[in-house]
Order: C-alpha cells, then structure tokens, then sequence
C-alpha cells in the first residue's frame, strides 16, 4: 500500500489575528486546525445561529470548503521559485462583490486576465479573514466573488501552507480520492496542473525549454512514461504521469532531486523516504533514498542486490 500524500510533509503552524490575539493555524497529516479553538465544530454551529465566529476558524473552514478546488491548482504557485506572496495588509484590487447587473458567470480573479496591477504568480494584498455567509440563493457570481476571496485568505498563509493545499486538492482528484469519480469532467484542469508543474523540473533536470514539455495523465498502472522528442536545441520531453504525482511528489518538493526525476515515492518515514527517479527520459527507474535536513532534500541511489 502507498504512503499518504501528505506523509511526506512535516506538521507546520503559521499564526493568524483572531480578536484581540493572534492564534495558531496549525497543518498536520493533511489537515489544517485552529490549534487554539479546540471546539471549532461547536463554534460553527454557533456561528450558524447568529453568533460571532472566529477569524482562524473561519479560515479552517476555507481550507475544507477549497481541498478538492482546481482553481487552487490553476492560481496557485508551479515550482519554489514561483512566487505568490499575499500580505494582509489591504483588499487586492479586485473588482466589488458583483451586484444585479453582473453577468452570469463573470468571475473576478481567474488564470485568463487578471484585473489591472494584479499578477497571477506574483504579489497580492489581501484583507484580514473575515466572515462571508453563504446563503442557497446566491447569485452565481456571488458565489464566485465569495469562493475567491476564502481562496486569498487561504493562500495568504505562506508558501507552505499553499503547497498543502495544492497538495490535498491533486490528492482529492487521485484516483483513490474522493472526487476520482468526477475526473473525466477535470482532465484538461488537471493536465494543465500536471504540465505547469512538471514543466520546470524537467527544462532544470535536461536544459531544455519549459514550453517543449507535453504532459498526459497516465491511468493505468505503474509510474508512466517520459520520452525525448526531437534533438538538439529543439528537443522536447513528453511525459505521462498519474494524478497523484502532483500530490506524492511535486507538492513536498521532491520532483527533481539531484540529476534525477522522480516519478513515484515508494515509502516515507518522515524524514526518510524511497523514491523513484530516472537518470534520464526512457531510462528504467532506479530507487533512491532521500532524507529532509535543514529545510531540503538529500538524495542518493541505493545499491542494487
């Protein structure tokens, strides 16, 4: 049986204003927590009712209500040196809450273009979490503005934290996840995911072009398949991996180790884990042992008997 997704991952916390305080979010075993409001559920529901509810409890609930969300892999960063700093200090410039005279469907902060000063992989400022209600009449773009907006507050954790996320949503649409009977409908989402992210391990790992990179989902069994297009200059890779590299691999860093690609992650015992990595397209796969120390991974082949 495969490791967890997540198994790959040290807990972490980051903390959050909440009232007068500030509290801690804390990630663990592929869940995040307000690690200081241990009746979370009891608060919802009071919330529910009327009541107040609290800011880092807020934002444990938009990290439930987006870990099966593709726009998380469609926004979110495609490799460590890809960016995407969002600060609390100010609202994002985005367009207001859509009103009456909105057009159906018209979204506020998508992959295609962004509003003016707003990079997709870049800085952005967001609001303090606040609470925003979902209510069953909701217009179609209020629903947008209100899924968007949790989405900033959730990515505003750092770095980390959006690789956790993006790690659950690609585990979500593995197919041992929860929304793996909906995959059909989300294959271009997801080869667009895979190929973004496979991209730059790949032009670092061979020196080609990040754009000669070609991307399938594979769904049969075993890791896949890479293989050389063309030579020279002009050379490319094609590539098939299965869903769950995105979370197994790309998403704890382990994708490129080394002069070597990682395809599947074998086992891990934190901060030890099995790996398989290719010296090279169309290569059989070697094993490899890896261990994480002071904040990278380590890499060497192992002898084989």
């Amino acid at each position: 049986m495969s490791p967890p997704w997540w198994a790959a991952f040290p807990p972490v916390e980051t903390r959050v204003g909440c009232g007068a305080g500030r509290h801690r979010m804390r990630w663990a075993d592929g869940r995040l927590i307000a690690a200081d409001h241990p009746d979370a559920e009891g608060e919802l529901i009071f919330a529910a009712l009327g009541g107040d509810q609290a800011e880092c409890v807020t934002i444990a609930e938009a990290w439930a209500a987006h870990s099966d969300d593709l726009d998380v892999l469609a926004l979110g960063p495609r490799s460590a040196a890809d960016e995407l700093t969002i600060t609390w200090e100010s609202l994002p410039e985005l367009p207001p809450r859509p009103g009456p005279g909105t057009r159906p469907g018209s979204a506020p902060l998508s992959r295609g273009p962004l509003p003016h000063g707003v990079a997709s992989h870049g800085h952005f400022r967001v609001a303090a979490p606040q609470r925003l209600p979902r209510h069953p009449g909701d217009a179609p773009t209020d629903r947008a503005w209100v899924s968007q907006r949790e989405l900033l507050t959730v990515f505003a954790l750092g770095a980390v934290f959006q690789q956790r996320l993006s790690g659950a949503v690609a585990a979500a649409w593995s197919p041992d996840g929860p929304r793996a009977r909906d995959r059909a409908r989300a294959r271009p989402a997801l080869v667009a995911a895979l190929t973004g992210r496979l991209a730059p391990a790949a032009s670092a790992w061979l020196g080609i072009d990040a754009d000669q990179v070609t991307a399938s989902l594979h769904e049969e069994t075993g890791w896949g398949s890479m293989q050389l297009t063309g030579t020279g200059p002009g050379s490319g890779l094609t590539a098939s991996l299965p869903p769950g590299w995105l979370a197994r691999v790309w998403a704890p860093g382990l994708a490129l180790l080394g002069d070597h690609l990682v395809v599947d992650v074998l086992d891990v015992t934190w901060p030890d884990a099995r790996l398989l990595g290719l010296r090279r397209p169309a290569a059989e796969p070697v094993v490899l042992s890896a261990r994480h120390y002071r904040g990278d991974w380590s890499v060497r082949r192992e002898e084989q008997t």
